[in-house]
């Protein structure tokens, strides 16, 4: 009988730190692409702003 005086994580805890490592990866990738100035508006930024101003054309049209 062998024991090991640091217990390993289970696999489900290991999977999980390798999920956090991604996601901090992903993160600090995100943060030095702005600070480069490679900055992009979100797509749904974009598509809200975009349904403002069609609205805002409609009811101008429609209500006046």
């Amino acid at each position: 009988m062998t024991t090991s005086s640091s217990p390993e994580p289970p696999e489900g805890g290991k999977q999980r730190l390798n999920w956090v490592e991604r996601r901090r990866e992903k993160i600090r990738a995100e943060i030095e692409r702005n600070r480069r100035g490679e900055y992009t508006v979100p797509t749904w930024v974009l598509a809200l702003a975009l349904v403002l101003i069609v609205g805002g054309w409609l009811a101008l049209i429609f209500l006046v």
